[in-house]
């Protein structure tokens, strides 16, 4: 039997499926095929039995699915759950501000050494007009509004406040991401002489909530230690 052709010459296929896509939402996403972020829509969509290239029976429901605005690949709907290039650099920049206040409040503000450390990790995460007159301003409004004295164990408040920051980003960050980060921390500790008892639990609740091991914080606390010779 000669196969059935179309006006075009290509030949038809007796039976098929086609799915009629019908958008639900849109909004900006991180494009895994393009690498960066563009726009999408939430695509819901129906399969119908194809005969000869015309829609008959319904087959059901496809979807959800999110189609990229440039490439047009469809994606799964997790897809959303990774932040835009633009959130995940806001993420980073509040978390290391965050960070940087917890080391500071749990040494007190009095080094200059340590201020500036912490302005400048601070600047470079994307808080371009930090200050250490800003940050020690904020730590000192911290402890009276907790009541915590300095030199003691980071408080529940700070634990609080590091876990809101770095729980959602850690998912997102590499381990040598969330290292990083955990000695930058470790740095402005150690700015003004070796970790106090408070600097190394607020920097412990850091490593815990970028979730790396108690063994790994204790060899990195260590290995900074080491090239800052504190």
């Amino acid at each position: 039997m000669l196969p059935v052709r179309g006006r075009n010459g290509r030949a038809l296929r007796f039976l098929g499926a086609r799915t009629a896509w019908t958008p639900v939402g849109d909004g900006e996403f991180y494009c895994p095929g393009c690498g960066g972020d563009r726009n999408y829509q939430r695509l819901t969509g129906r399969r119908r039995l194809t005969l000869l290239g015309v829609p008959l029976l319904r087959r059901g429901t496809a979807g959800p699915v999110v189609e990229c605005a440039a490439c047009r690949h469809h994606y799964g709907t997790d897809v959303l759950d990774h932040p835009t290039t633009r959130r995940f650099a806001a993420m980073v920049r509040d978390a290391v501000h965050t960070i940087a206040l917890a080391v500071l409040a749990a040494g007190g503000t009095c080094s200059r050494t340590a201020l500036e450390t912490a302005a400048t990790a601070v600047r470079a995460a994307g808080f371009d007009d930090c200050t250490e007159e800003q940050l020690a301003a904020l730590v000192e409004a911290l402890a009276a509004d907790t009541g915590r004295v300095f030199e003691q164990p980071c408080g529940a408040s700070l634990t609080i406040e590091l876990h809101e920051a770095l729980d959602p980003l850690a998912p997102h960050l590499a381990p040598a991401g969330r290292e990083s980060l955990l000695l930058q921390a470790a740095r402005i500790a150690l700015a003004d002489g070796p970790y106090t008892p408070a600097e190394r639990d607020a920097l412990t609740t850091v490593g815990a909530a970028l979730t790396i091991s108690a063994a790994d914080v204790t060899r990195l606390l260590a290995a900074a230690r080491t090239v800052s010779g504190g």
